[in-house]
């Protein structure tokens, strides 16, 4: 069967859907700038677990199970699900948590980034900046022969379990069970956390985000890098379409505020934007895929995808555990404080691009010479 969403008309099509279904779930309770973020939306689920208590981020996300499921369904329909793994798999965990890192110091996966600017935050096109340039340094480390080597087929079985864990994530949140008194699940009562979709809106997004991009193959990282690799600007339809449908919509529903300050979830430190995407576009480069396409390739069977959002998830609680997210800009009277990372976010953004330029040198196949 023809995948008319891999045609450059279906990409603009599938971007296009994303920025829509991203803006309405806003509108339907999801914060602001905020309709999906793979980053946060992970981070909330790491709190939920427990796996950190900074309480204002903590709720168990049905839009992330859902992108895998979605995922799942429609490539095991399309007869594309495939199990494999085996491809440096604990260089891919660190890759994910150092790619966390870098969002959290930034606040915003590379699809919240095009979100925060489709809704006027101008500090959003620092983060970019800072991922065109990590994309940039991964496609040299490309071009030189850099290679996690290559995944094995593996049994169908074994591409399942990660589909079931996100599963077991969605039965956690609608049971709303709690292990022990005081313990999680947790829920957030204020903050990020507290606000959300109705779950059968977030599952039903979820789901929708998934399929559209498992068949079109949208990935902001691949789009940057498709660019400065071959000039190919296939993907970038895609993401262009979906900033321009989310700008849009942020119009229509009034949403649209430009400016650099009184960001929702966001810092103008802009050294700090700049170089925590830049840590981030790096470790998606390496890794081979934005945290949206390690999702849906997770969901098609890809266990090496699967570790890198595990690695994210646990990026996540270190973060938020060791003090090393950033902080939003905050207003107190007349008194501005400027947000961002502390020392301990600002060394840790360093210690990952280091390890990220160590991988990129070190994990180069030798060019024989005939």
């Amino acid at each position: 069967m023809k995948n008319i969403l891999s045609s450059r008309i279906g990409m603009i099509v599938a971007g296009s859907a994303i920025g829509i279904i991203a803006v309405l779930l806003q509108a339907a309770g999801n914060p602001p700038n905020m309709g999906i973020c793979v980053a946060c939306f992970e981070r909330d689920i790491a709190g939920a677990l427990g796996l950190h208590r900074a309480d204002v981020v903590q709720y168990l996300r049905p839009e992330i199970p859902a992108i895998v499921l979605g995922s799942f369904i429609i490539s095991t329909v399309m007869k594309e699900y495939k199990p494999r793994a085996g491809s440096s798999t604990l260089i891919r965990f660190f890759l994910g948590m150092f790619a966390m890192v870098g969002a959290l110091v930034f606040l915003g996966c590379p699809w919240r980034a095009l979100l925060r600017l489709a809704g006027g935050d101008l500090n959003s096109l620092l983060g970019l900046l800072g991922l065109v340039c990590g994309i940039g340094i991964g496609v040299v480390f490309l071009n030189r022969g850099y290679s996690l080597g290559r995944s094995h087929d593996n049994r169908k079985a074994s591409g399942w379990l990660f589909p079931a864990f996100m599963l077991g994530l969605v039965l956690l949140n609608v049971s709303g069970v709690s292990f022990s008194e005081g313990g999680p699940i947790f829920f957030s009562a204020k903050g990020p956390g507290s606000m959300h979709a109705n779950v059968i809106i977030s599952l039903a997004a979820g789901l929708a985000f998934g399929a559209i991009a498992q068949r079109s193959r949208f990935c902001t990282m691949g789009s940057i890098r498709d660019i400065i690799l071959a000039r190919d600007f296939h993907l970038m339809t895609g993401v262009a379409s979906l900033l321009t449908t989310a700008f849009i919509g942020n119009l229509i529903l009034g949403t649209f505020n430009p400016g650099f300050t009184g960001q929702p979830v966001a810092h103008s430190n802009h050294l700090w934007n700049f170089l925590g995407m830049t840590l981030a576009g790096l470790a998606f480069a390496l890794a081979g895929g934005c945290p949206g396409r390690q999702l849906i390739l997770s969901g098609e069977g890809d266990a090496d995808a699967g570790v890198f959002v595990m690695g994210m998830i646990t990026g996540a609680a270190f973060a938020h555990n060791l003090s090393l997210a950033g902080k939003p800009d905050t207003m107190a009277g007349d008194v501005f404080t400027l947000g961002g990372p502390g020392i301990y976010g600002q060394a840790a953004v360093i210690t990952g691009i280091i390890f990220c330029l160590i991988i990129g040198f070190t994990m180069r196949e030798k060019l024989t010479v005939k």
